[in-house]
């Protein structure tokens, strides 16, 4: 037989591997809590959810959390299989092939990219407003947001063992503070308690708000994916991996839920007063029971920012490291630090572009409006891989474990999966949204069409992509 032509054969040398059983359950569970980060994202979205649910905002996260659930099983499922640093990018192109794969590390690590860049901007936005209200100290956030991203950068490369421990501990802290405030406002407001804010009839405009409110409480639990790429340094991934995964949407629902109540009580019902609000609802309800010990709300938030860019930078960075030692990305980005053994590279890239799309188009911005913006456009190329990764689970059982093919696992669950991430995407999506809104499907678009000519190319001059996808298993020799 004629050998194949060089142009389509490529040697690559062997990968480099990540420093493996260094993680435990309990540490990555810490990391995918600290990623959705409950404060940053409950502060910001709570007004968002009344204004289009109403009073009976609870239901609304009650709704998210079990469409959340239904990925979870699709990525769990994915992960006691083939348990894998690359996540998505791995599971989708062993169901769909080395085209759909390289252009999914392209979508997903831009997705994720512009959504980091919305924490690096709140980061020096929120600590600016703590230490000008508090300290009467007046400081640039420009400038913050670089000295944050910096400390976040120095602790990340130095491994992820020390860099998941301060994530965790910055997130227990978080959740320490959320509760004392929670208890104090319903101790404070205990004549008053009511369990309206759980019956359906209280939901404006009926099961369309719960419909409008839908999508918003979706995106508080981006993140819930962490674990997954954190598989190669976790022990025994494939059973670790899916408990974080569902232990975390769960913690977080019964948190998300408890918080949504305490605002609604906090308001005395009002939804109307609650969605008018222009500041922060939890922290405004937390100033008028607690009065300056309001500053705890505002330290969870600060917490809550810095755990969710550490713990992001950790698990998303490793997805381009991944895609870099296999193949999909330039190989400079799968060379591991030789003293930590972390992904220095990717990790650094990761954040200077982070860092260059906030000052390249949020300089004269209003942090807290980039930081909704950005949090916007990289939350659609995110969904558009949850749903792929939804639709690629079946296929992926059939071909490669058709033994284990599971109607209920392997197909229902991912195809409930895909519809309850369709219609917050479309939300995202739909025409007629004002600017910049209008504009992300179109870059979303473009983003695509990059990856896509990207795969093309990349695949017809190395034929072995295929076999590479996935080539590096998380618990593999």
């Amino acid at each position: 037989m004629a050998a194949e032509p060089e142009a389509f054969v490529t040697t690559h040398p062997a990968p480099e591997r990540l420093k493996r059983g260094t993680l435990n359950l309990a540490e990555i569970a810490a990391s995918t809590m600290a990623n959705i980060a409950p404060a940053m994202s409950f502060y910001f979205s709570m007004a968002l959810i009344a204004s289009a649910a109403g009073v009976a905002s609870p239901l609304t996260i009650i709704a998210a959390a079990i469409a959340i659930a239904l990925l979870g099983n699709t990525v769990s499922q994915f992960t006691r299989s083939i348990p894998s640093t690359g996540s998505f990018i791995t599971f989708i192109g062993k169901s769909f092939g080395p085209v759909t794969g390289l252009t999914t590390a392209i979508v997903m690590s831009a997705g994720y990219i512009i959504a980091v860049a919305s924490v690096v901007s709140i980061a020096g936005g929120w600590t600016s407003d703590i230490l000008a209200k508090y300290a009467h100290v007046h400081i640039a956030w420009q400038i913050l947001t670089i000295v944050i991203t910096l400390l976040a950068l120095a602790l990340v490369v130095r491994g992820v063992a020390l860099s998941t421990k301060w994530a965790g501990a910055l997130f227990a802290f978080e959740m320490l503070m959320l509760i004392l405030v929670s208890v104090w406002v319903l101790v404070h407001h205990a004549g008053n308690l009511r369990l309206t804010p759980f019956e359906p009839s209280h939901l404006a405009s009926g099961w369309k708000g719960l419909g409008l409110g839908f999508p918003i409480a979706i995106y508080m639990f981006i993140g819930w994916e962490n674990s997954a790429s954190l598989a190669e340094e976790t022990a025994n991934p494939r059973r670790a991996v899916p408990r974080a995964v569902y232990l975390s949407i769960a913690l977080m629902a019964v948190s998300y839920i408890l918080f949504a109540y305490v605002t609604v009580v906090g308001y005395n019902y009002n939804a109307s007063a609650l969605a008018s609000e222009t500041a922060v609802p939890f922290v405004v309800v937390a100033q008028r029971v607690l009065g300056a010990l309001a500053f705890l709300a505002y330290l969870a938030g600060f917490t809550s920012i810095v755990g969710s860019l550490i713990a992001a930078t950790n698990s998303q960075a490793r997805l381009i490291f991944n895609s870099g030692r296999e193949g999909l990305l330039p190989a400079v980005t799968g060379r591991v630090s030789a003293k930590h053994r972390t992904p220095v590279v990717a990790i650094v890239i990761f954040l200077v572009v982070a860092l260059g799309l906030v000052y390249g188009f949020g300089w004269n911005l209003n942090p807290v409006a980039f930081f909704g913006d950005a949090a916007t456009l990289g939350a659609i190329p995110i969904s558009l891989v949850y749903l792929v990764t939804n639709l690629a689970l079946p296929f992926y059982y059939r071909r490669m474990h058709p033994a284990e093919f599971s109607v209920l696992k392997h197909l229902i669950l991912p195809i409930l999966g895909v519809a309850a991430i369709a219609f917050p995407l479309y939300e995202l999506i739909k025409p007629g949204q004002s600017p910049p809104f209008s504009r992300f499907p179109l870059i979303t678009l473009g983003i695509i069409l990059v990856g896509l000519i990207y795969a093309f190319v990349l695949n017809a001059r190395d034929r072995t992509l295929g076999d590479r996808i996935g080539s590096i298993v998380a618990d593999a020799d």
